[in-house]
């Protein structure tokens, strides 16, 4: 007797967790299909402030980095799962947090996102195919122009 209802306690339990993980993963009511869905930034950050959407994990054999008290450099390449159109938004909004102005966007096969901070510049690469991203920082210092050797105007 006791053997049966455990069993039966069993199967109602079995059936709970069920019914309740299907629930995890339905859509919101009211929520728009053709909205991008956003990213949250990652608690960790190799550069301070260079944001990295959460779940993007870091390639350390395909990345490099310097840095001193006054120069920093360095490529560093993330993967993760994220649509393209959902990494750019999430760096369009992300990146003025941290100070740094967006100059350009270029699309094509990929998408590169061209930033400014101080005397910083940060490339933002994202590249992919369905649901998966990969993403490159390129952040060194601003080039410096060259002054004018000479004020004559060339003939």
């Amino acid at each position: 007797m006791l053997n049966r209802l455990s069993s039966i306690f069993c199967f109602f339990i079995c059936i709970l967790v069920l019914s309740l993980s299907g629930c995890v993963s339905a859509p919101r009511r009211g929520s728009d299909p053709t909205q991008v869905p956003s990213l949250e930034p990652a608690a960790m950050l190799k550069m301070q402030d260079v944001p990295v959407p959460a779940g993007f994990v870091f390639a350390p054999e395909e990345s490099y980095a310097f840095q001193s008290t006054n120069f920093r450099a360095g490529l560093l390449r993330y993967k993760g799962k994220g649509v393209g159109d959902q990494v750019i938004v999430f760096f369009k909004e992300q990146m003025p947090m941290y100070g740094w102005n967006l100059v350009n966007i270029v699309e094509y096969e990929r998408r590169l996102l061209s930033f400014e901070k101080d005397q910083e510049t940060c490339i933002i690469t994202v590249e992919g195919k369905d649901s998966r991203s990969i993403i490159t920082v390129s952040i060194a210092p601003k080039s410096q122009a060259s002054p004018r050797k000479t004020d004559k105007p060339i003939k």
